[in-house]
């Protein structure tokens, strides 16, 4: 493994390690974790500011409501308020109703749900920021919770559904992440394609001194018919300069 890939695959691992501690980290383990890198304070230093931005705390909690915007902290109240009408249970309780869960009792499965729903706006607080609403975080978030309570079946123990249920919320919310920012860099792609279009048809146009057709911007740029045709049908035919038939 190359120096880059595995520092990349050291730091996914301790925002791993951190997201499964409750959003936090030693600074003692993460220099252990760099130790074999070598890496320079600098270095280092930019470590930590990368593991602050991903709200993650670094020798005491980090503060989970920072950087959240008025708009989803007023969604954030409404929604937890919301859920106040939800009883709570004991620690006996829980597991009495997780052990019922796991041996697929729908009643049980039911209230599990219910007592997790209020972990998951506490979950997607982690991942604010990052291109995807609280709101869509939450939803996904229950998606994903929807669907664990029913797969508990697996486990051994009924201590271990709290932990399981959390990585597969954490996972939902960072796959709608991931989704967005490919959804984003596509757009941004076509975006491009688009504006280079227009703008070799802008330049040829200034020297023609009119509207030009597919044909000359053909042969003028090397595009594709297909290419431009696309352009302006994406573009809702703005492109002025090019005259369509």
């Amino acid at each position: 493994m190359g120096r880059e890939k595995e520092f990349t695959a050291i730091l996914e691992q301790i925002k791993k390690k951190a997201r499964a501690g409750q959003n936090f980290i030693t600074s003692t383990e993460i220099e252990e974790a760099f130790s074999a890198l070598s890496l320079s304070t600098e270095q280092m230093d930019m470590v930590y500011a990368y593991l602050r931005e991903n709200k993650i705390g670094i020798d005491e909690p980090a503060d989970m409501d920072a950087g959240l915007e008025e708009e989803e902290r007023n969604y954030l109240d409404s929604y937890l308020e919301a859920l106040t009408a939800i009883p709570g249970a004991t620690e006996g309780e829980r597991e009495a109703i997780t052990l019922s869960a796991m041996a697929g009792d729908p009643d049980a499965v039911e209230r599990l749900t219910e007592l997790m729903l209020p972990e998951v706006p506490q979950i997607a607080k982690l991942y604010t920021g990052q291109g995807v609403s609280l709101e869509d975080l939450i939803g996904e978030g229950n998606v994903a919770l929807s669907l664990g309570v029913t797969m508990l079946g697996a486990l051994e123990h009924a201590h271990e559904a709290r932990g399981m249920l959390g990585r597969m919320i954490m996972d939902a919310m960072e796959d709608c992440i991931t989704a967005s920012e490919a959804e984003e860099k596509a757009d941004q792609k076509i975006a491009d394609k688009v504006n280079k279009v227009a703008d070799a048809a802008n330049v040829l146009r200034e020297e023609l001194r009119r509207a030009v057709t597919v044909e000359e911007l053909m042969e003028e740029t090397g595009f594709s018919r297909k290419a431009i045709e696309d352009a302006v049908r994406i573009s809702g035919g703005s492109i002025e300069s090019i005259a369509m038939k």
